[in-house]
């Protein structure tokens, strides 16, 4: 076996990989063709099994469907409550992901990957919730059928006849981490349907009648094989390359397919997919665009462009790639991908050229190594380059291409005169130096004119500049002068060397200009790819995806574009806003429509449409069809070159992962807003019954006992009872007031009416409100010197300082002091008012502000806990801030800040004392 080292980049690439995997749990999926293989009892077996070796398990979801042999295995097993779900009148059974994360077992067991949550749940799909266990370091086992991977689902219906609504990402099913595929013969399967091992009897006549017939069962079973031998294909891929093992391994068949731009590769495409077929394997198809290649006319290049498409379309995998030799290029492919066999045409060179400058198919056989070759030779009387062949290029290239496009030409004569100049310049110089230097040195001023001609102009002028360049150092500087004749024989080896020399300087320097062509163009792909991917990842919104894909696409391709999307019924529509210069304002609805409902290219330069006035892709998110790309190309070689269709492909792929990573995000916001209103109503709810129920039933009792007019009440108790009733109707009076005050806030209805009010007046104001509720305590109150002038409502602000003075009386000992004091500075003033008391929970300084939180729940005293959260929307109404934090001498203090925007009025200074003991 041949083992090479492996690449650093691709180290540091596995061993990140490796890094964040271990952080993440680890997913095994117990997969099968259909309902009733026995996917659950098998992943039961397995957890009893874990179970036994001490693992902490536990079950957050099992879907018995009433079969005891599978109920009996959950006996003895740790089992999460689900959370019960109202849908439609419906009570709906769910599992309940935060108790599976604060319970944090190693393994968790969770049925029914595929299964779509109830509305009100965070995630809608299950194998969301998964994932985020997944993410919080929780192994999972789940159980998932093939009908339900998506990319299977167009063809399982077309099997079946049933169209599968639930679905998962392949990508989910190819993350997981261990796939044991549960299996059950078709007729094993008929025989437990009908004894009701999987359905009720009922039920069961039913689903062999539809889903389950024995056609459709025969089906599932070999995709569920297949998609599992593929799976483990993959890690065997993946295995060879982490230990860079180069050698093939004959373990499944798959072919690579090496076309050229001759006609021999459409024979080649159509045999390798008789191959593919017959095999039964998958199979490559590889174009390797060397340097010399680089140089062929646009119809060439435009006929392997079609040959790549055909083979894709054929079901082949497309490859193109630079290199400047085809058979490293090929055999590197090929022990990459673990190919087996490789289909090549025959060799075209034949004696002395295929001894001398070799031949691609020579260097396989040599050292392609367990790989089997099969040569495709081109029927009698055809070449490989003939000009009949070059005509049937030019009539077969892409549909329409050759019509409305004509090859970039290339002043070849210019550069041939250049190269006549150069060597006339070599040769002025050589002249001035014959008098003073040896041949030999007039031999490296040639020398230096053919590599300057190669470096500049390319490979054909610097072989013409080396033929003169020689010509002329034996015309005018070798003995006898003025003739081709050569006295010294020496001289003929010097000019020999000279031009051999030469012509491997002009190679050399060809090779390395085209080398550093294709260096520059890879950078520049990755340079656009990497500011597109970033700003892509900086956007927020469809509309800010939709212009920076808009932007970049017109920048790299130079042409006109605009991104579709279909309204609420589906039907594609124009854009509503302002579109951007670079839009493309004409496109066909109707093309891009068809594009839509079949997920398939078309348009202009494509076989499907071809007569219309642009190309129109599909943006593929990974469940549907998300929008269309349609682009109008100023040159259709600029999106159809190879290079340039991975381009624009990987665009497109940057471009449909943006729009699924917002409209997830806008889902999961939406979600979040849901979940948040849910918990706001719930809250309010808890407290509307909780807090009133204690005012009520006080009112209740008070008033019936008054209205039995029983004789022996005294007058103090028929007046202390109203006075119950009095204050009881005040506190519920308070409550409502608060969520109503809460309400207008909250709506952004609420105007203020600021006017400059002096701060001690509005203190005192608050103090004679307060002065039952403070009786018996202690008020200090430490305000600046002089007039501190405030531009407040003053009766909201009135209202922030009485709900934060009944809230320190409400949570610290009856006899504790209370503190009220200001700071006041030329751009604010800060007032805070500061108790005794327990303090503040750890961490909890922020959540008090939150609409019903409380810290604790002491029912009859608490209040609905918004007096807090009205605080803060006044004070941030007003352009301040408010915070609560602990006193280091023990106590709480809560501050807030108000603004002062205008100048104050000048007013004459007075005393305001206020005596303590309020």
């Amino acid at each position: 076996m041949q083992i090479e080292r492996p690449d650093p980049d691709e180290l540091l690439a596995k061993v990140e990989r490796e890094t964040a995997k271990a952080k993440r749990g680890r997913l095994k999926i117990f997969f099968g063709a259909a309902a009733g293989v026995g996917k659950t009892y098998e992943m039961l077996l397995a957890a009893r099994e874990r179970r036994a070796e001490n693992a902490d398990i536990v079950i957050g979801l099992v879907e018995t469907h009433g079969r005891k042999e599978t109920a009996a295995l959950l006996e003895g097993l740790d089992v999460l409550p689900p959370i019960q779900v109202q849908y439609r009148g419906t009570t709906l059974r769910e599992f309940d992901l935060d108790a599976a994360l604060k319970r944090k077992p190693s393994i968790i067991v969770v049925d029914e990957l595929a299964h779509s949550n109830a509305p009100g749940c965070r995630h809608p799909k299950r194998w969301q919730d998964i994932e985020e266990l997944l993410d919080a370091g929780i192994d999972v086992y789940t159980a998932l059928n093939v009908q339900h991977l998506e990319s299977l689902n167009d063809d399982i219906g077309q099997i079946s006849g049933i169209r599968v609504w639930e679905t998962v990402p392949d990508t989910v099913f190819e993350r997981a981490d261990e796939v044991e595929l549960v299996d059950l013969p078709p007729d094993e399967l008929l025989m437990r349907l009908k004894e009701g091992k999987v359905y009720l009897p009922q039920q069961a006549q039913e689903a062999i009648n539809n889903f389950f017939r024995k056609g459709n069962l025969i089906a599932l079973r070999e995709l569920a094989l297949r998609q599992t031998a593929n799976r483990v294909d993959a890690q065997m891929l993946d295995y060879r390359e982490d230990h860079a093992i180069r050698d093939v391994w004959q373990v499944n068949e798959r072919i690579l397919v090496c076309v050229g731009p001759n006609e021999l590769a459409e024979r080649l495409i159509r045999a390798g997919k008789r191959f593919a077929t017959a095999l039964r394997a998958a199979w490559l198809v590889v174009y390797v665009e060397t340097p010399q290649l680089e140089r062929l006319s646009a119809e060439r290049r435009d006929a392997v462009l079609r040959v790549l498409r055909q083979a894709e379309q054929l079901g082949a995998e497309s490859v193109t790639l630079s290199a400047p030799e085809m058979s490293k290029a090929i055999i590197r492919l090929a022990r990459e991908r673990n190919v087996t066999k490789i289909v090549i045409g025959k060799p075209f060179r034949r004696g002395w050229r295929r001894w001398l400058l070799g031949s691609v198919v020579d260097t396989l056989i040599s050292q392609a190594h367990n790989i089997n070759l099969y040569l495709l030779g081109s029927p009698q009387g055809e070449g490989g380059s003939t000009e009949k062949e070059l005509t049937l290029y030019r009539k077969r290239a892409l549909p329409g291409l050759s019509k409305r496009l004509s090859p970039r030409k290339k002043n070849y004569y210019q550069s041939y005169v250049w190269a006549v100049v150069v060597t006339l310049i070599s040769t002025l110089i050589a002249r001035l130096m014959h008098s003073r230097f040896e041949v030999a040195n007039l031999v490296m001023v040639f020398l230096l004119g053919v590599v300057f001609t190669a470096a500049r102009f390319g490979r054909g002028p610097s072989i013409l500049a080396s033929f003169l360049g020689a010509a002329i150092l034996d015309f005018f500087f070798v003995t006898p002068y003025f003739s081709f004749s050569i006295a010294d024989t020496q001289y003929l080896v010097t000019l020999a060397a000279m031009l051999i020399i030469a012509i491997l300087i002009s190679h050399l320097m060809a090779n390395v200009r085209s080398q550093a062509k294709v260096a520059a163009h890879r950078e520049r792909r990755a340079t656009v790819l990497y500011s597109m991917s970033k700003e892509l990842a900086a956007s927020q919104n469809e509309e800010e995806v939709v212009q920076v894909a808009v932007r970049h696409i017109h920048a790299e391709f130079s042409s006109r574009n605009v991104i579709l999307f279909p309204d609420v019924h589906g039907r594609i529509v124009y854009p509503s806003e302002r579109p951007l210069t670079e839009s493309l304002p004409g496109a066909d609805l109707s093309v891009a429509q068809w594009v839509l409902d079949h997920n398939e290219l078309a348009g202009q330069g494509t076989n499907t449409l071809p007569g219309a006035n642009a190309v129109y892709f599909p943006l593929s998110g990974w469940d549907r069809v998300l929008g269309v790309l349609a682009l109008q190309p100023v040159n259709l070689r600029r999106v159809f070159l190879p290079e340039q269709r991975k381009l624009l492909e990987t665009f497109i792929q940057q471009i449909a992962q943006a729009l699924t990573r917002v409209r997830f995000a806008e889902q999961a916001k939406s979600s979040q807003l849901q979940m948040e209103a849910e918990r706001l109503r719930n809250s309010l709810l808890s407290a509307i019954s909780h807090d009133l129920r204690t005012p009520l039933a006080t009112i209740m009792g008070s008033a019936s006992t008054l209205a039995e007019g029983d004789e022996r009440l005294k007058a103090e108790e028929k007046i202390q009872l109203n006075r119950d009733i009095f204050e009881e109707a005040k506190r519920m009076s308070s409550l409502i007031n608060n969520i109503l005050d809460m309400a207008r806030l909250d709506s952004g209805s609420v105007e203020l009416n600021r006017q400059w009010y002096p701060l001690d007046e509005i203190i005192g104001s608050v103090l004679s409100r307060l002065e039952k509720p403070l009786h018996g305590r202690t008020v200090k109150v430490k305000l600046p010197p002089g007039v501190t002038m405030v531009y407040i409502d003053a009766v909201m602000i009135e209202q922030v300082l009485v709900n934060l003075l009944e809230n320190a009386v409400r949570y610290t000992p009856e006899d504790s002091p209370l503190e009220i004091t200001a700071v006041s500075s030329p751009f604010a003033v800060e007032i805070a008012v500061a108790d005794r008391g327990p303090g503040i929970p750890k961490g909890k300084e922020e959540q008090l502000f939150q609409k019903f939180y409380r810290v604790r729940q002491e029912a009859a005293q608490s209040g609905v806990g918004l007096g807090l959260s009205i605080c803060r929307a006044i004070i941030e109404a007003h352009g301040g801030c408010i915070q609560a934090e602990n006193r280091s001498s023990g106590g709480t203090v809560f501050s807030f800040v108000l603004p002062i925007d205008l100048t104050p009025p000048v007013m004459e200074q007075e005393e305001h004392l206020y005596a303590e003991g309020h």
